[in-house]
């Protein structure tokens, strides 16, 4: 019997959800290489457009690649059409690049959520380019099965933003405290139609205090 090769451990847990008026994208920031944590203050949540936002699971290099690609993208939509794209159309557009280049795939897992005309919404686009929207809530990487029973339990439509910050930040930590592949800190983005904002650390502290009462 051939020997059997060491598993491969690759580890993150992001996260979205829609709220009432916009859209919450939130990851830890660990990295992990092997059995080694490569980094711990990875940046996993990109803006590609004015009110759209990426986060991004497994290969680092790979996501930062197609980050980059996308921005560029997004910004000539907006000069050649004359208005801003919408959440859809990028997540095609990434699933549409993905697709074309599954036999030497990009290793990702990737959220694209922001807010249009239409409102907001988040897609989830695997490696090989499929795009899914979703309704609600969504979350991706190897802490996800820990970050879904919290967002599960307590996701309720029409959330506010402090809502959906507080179950985010939850589900985050729950991930966090059972999965190897996550830790180290939280990063939050909020996307309305009147803002793309990052949440400082005082922020977070204060939502990871209320979790804790």
């Amino acid at each position: 019997m051939p020997e059997q090769l060491p598993e491969s451990m690759k580890g993150t847990t992001t996260i979205g959800i829609v709220f009432a008026d916009g859209v919450i994208l939130a990851t830890e920031k660990r990295a992990t290489m092997g059995l080694m944590i490569a980094s711990k203050k990875a940046k996993k949540v990109y803006q590609v457009a004015d009110r759209i936002g990426m986060t991004t699971a497994g290969g680092v290099g790979d996501a930062q690649q197609l980050a980059r690609i996308l921005t560029v993208e997004c910004n000539l939509y907006q000069i050649r059409r004359s208005r801003p794209i919408t959440v859809g159309a990028t997540a095609t557009l990434l699933s549409n690049y993905l697709n074309q280049n599954r036999y030497f795939p990009y290793y990702v897992q990737l959220l694209v959520g922001g807010v249009d005309e239409k409102g907001p919404s988040v897609y989830s686009v695997d490696a090989m380019g499929g795009a899914t929207k979703e309704e609600e809530i969504v979350a991706t990487g190897s802490g996800s099965p820990m970050a879904y029973g919290v967002l599960e339990d307590r996701f309720k439509p029409n959330m506010t933003e402090e809502e959906a910050t507080e179950i985010a930040v939850r589900g985050l930590k729950s991930a966090m405290k059972r999965d190897a592949g996550s830790g180290e800190g939280i990063h939050v983005v909020v996307i309305t139609k009147d803002k793309f904002q990052i949440f400082a650390e005082d922020t977070i502290k204060k939502y990871l205090a209320k979790t804790s009462a």
